[in-house]
């Protein structure tokens, strides 16, 4: 079975050793093999369960719910509903971040709009009549 080092996964994940070590040590990494020696062994199962421990922190998790979806994971089946629950939720979340950032596109894409024909005509005269609205602006 082919394993990797830890720089290897973290080179994978495009993560830092560090943060790898951290994760480790806040208790998300239960399920990597050591040598006798202490040196992590990563199978290609541990890398995939690292990068949905990485998409739960993306989301804004926090380590601690993290290492409960750890916990739940190894228990078994008695706690698909739980784990379910959990991605519901998260999926609820990521689905408002996603329409906030929607609105802040808009307002960008707003300015980006604003800042081109003021640039295309060398002034912002032609907009100064919607000074009224610092959007405009």
């Amino acid at each position: 079975m082919m394993t990797y080092s830890i720089s290897e996964v973290a080179e994978k994940l495009d993560l830092t050793v560090y943060t790898l070590r951290y994760y480790d040590k806040e208790g998300l990494m239960p399920f990597v093999e050591r040598t006798p020696s202490g040196t992590r062994l990563f199978k290609q199962s541990d890398v995939d369960f690292l990068k949905v421990i990485q998409c739960l922190k993306t989301t804004g998790m926090p380590i601690k719910d993290i290492k409960d979806f750890i916990t739940w994971c190894f228990e078994g089946d008695s706690t698909l509903q739980k784990r379910y629950d959990m991605f519901k939720e998260r999926k609820a979340i990521v689905e408002a971040q996603i329409k906030e950032l929607q609105k802040t596109m808009e307002v960008i894409d707003h300015k980006c709009s604003y800042y081109e024909s003021a640039l295309s005509e060398g002034t912002e005269e032609l907009h100064r009549l919607n000074l009224g609205n610092p959007i405009n602006n």
